[in-house]
């Protein structure tokens, strides 16, 4: 998915790509939560490299034993730097954000409007604290601000997601 190359900051992503060979692809729901969650890192984000490097940059995701590799090139697709990604400390909030998703779908079939606002900011909360641990896992590696961190958090729960049982 690529954005617009007219923008005018160099201190973003341009496109974000799965690896195909080592992410299987999923259900189509999962493939549109997938595909949803890279439009919106791609519309909107700033990423850098802490060299002071100038991007745009491309983001290929891979898997690596286990580990989320983040391939990052140029926009023409020069390699510049691979980082690795342990997906254990994200675990337990993957997990909590699920729950209160799931709770949120069941709400919004017969709770109240307010019981309804009051799991939506508890599903906030939890996407803030991921988005923080996305930054201190990825300090020292990239620099991106709070929103694109929670953009990063929604990809990597939708590469985890599987699936909604209904």
């Amino acid at each position: 998915m690529n954005r617009d190359p007219s923008a005018k900051s160099t201190q973003r992503l341009v496109s974000v790509v799965l690896d195909a060979a080592s992410i299987e692809r999923g259900t189509p729901d999962q493939e549109h939560e997938r595909l949803t969650a890279i439009y919106d890192l791609v519309e909107e984000n700033k990423f850098a490299l802490p060299d002071g490097r100038a991007g745009p940059f491309a983001l290929h995701i891979s898997m690596m034993s286990g580990r989320l590799a983040f391939d990052i090139r140029t926009e023409d697709g020069r390699h510049i730097i691979t980082h690795g990604l342990s997906l254990s400390p994200f675990r337990r909030v993957i997990k909590d954000y699920f729950m209160i998703c799931e709770s949120y779908y069941e709400a919004i079939r017969t709770a109240t409007a307010e019981q309804i606002e009051a799991i939506d900011m508890g599903r906030r909360g939890i996407h803030n604290e991921a988005a923080e641990i996305v930054i201190e896992r990825l300090k020292d590696k990239v620099s991106i601000d709070f929103q694109t961190a929670r953009r990063i958090f929604t990809l990597l729960a939708a590469l985890s997601w599987t699936g909604r049982e209904t």
